[in-house]
């Protein structure tokens, strides 16, 4: 299977948890069926990635990126690459990549989708279809900042930095929103 066909399964078999997430995921899988190359950054004027937010399972926090283009806190993650065979595993790459937490263990449902302009950076005036899933750190293991941030650190759910977009304070409430 290619990863654009599992991208394409994966939205399909996703229970979206609102209208709004339901319309996303309409969109997504109508531009995925109307460009073979949606999966990678050359496609526009839009395509897919995938970020992980990554979560303590010690503690309700998560683990944010202050990226080194857009310089805001984030959760990691971002372009999918030639070798990646599906959107979770494209998704836990760059998590353990930005991150460098060994032991990372991703849910396979998206948390959430999140369809946002580029303001910097190579890919300026395209628009990501970001999908994002949770990923929970192993205890004990330490991250590191890669060269794609300024800064990595753990913030408490209630305690998210100042000027966090909007999408990632939802992507944290869906992420920590008790099961039912």
């Amino acid at each position: 299977m290619t990863l654009h066909a599992d991208a394409t399964a994966v939205l399909t078999s996703w229970e979206p948890p609102d209208a709004e997430q339901a319309e996303l995921r309409e969109y997504y899988l109508k531009y995925l069926a109307g460009h073979e190359d949606g999966m990678w950054r050359s496609s526009r004027p839009e395509h897919l990635t995938a970020s992980a937010l990554v979560v303590d399972p010690a503690a309700p926090r998560v683990l944010l990126t202050l990226h080194a283009v857009v310089n805001r806190w984030l959760q990691v993650g971002g372009h999918c690459e030639m070798g990646d065979t599906t959107l979770a595993g494209a998704a836990l790459r760059e998590a353990t990549e930005e991150s460098g937490l060994a032991g990372l263990e991703i849910d396979l449902e998206p948390l959430q989708l999140s369809r946002h302009e580029l303001t910097a950076g190579g890919c300026k005036g395209a628009f990501h279809l970001d999908v994002q899933f949770r990923v929970t750190a192993a205890a004990g293991t330490e991250h590191v900042v890669s060269e794609e941030s300024h800064d990595l650190a753990w913030f408490g759910v209630e305690a998210l930095p100042d000027g966090v977009d909007h999408s990632v304070e939802e992507l944290v409430r869906r992420a920590f929103r008790p099961a039912t």
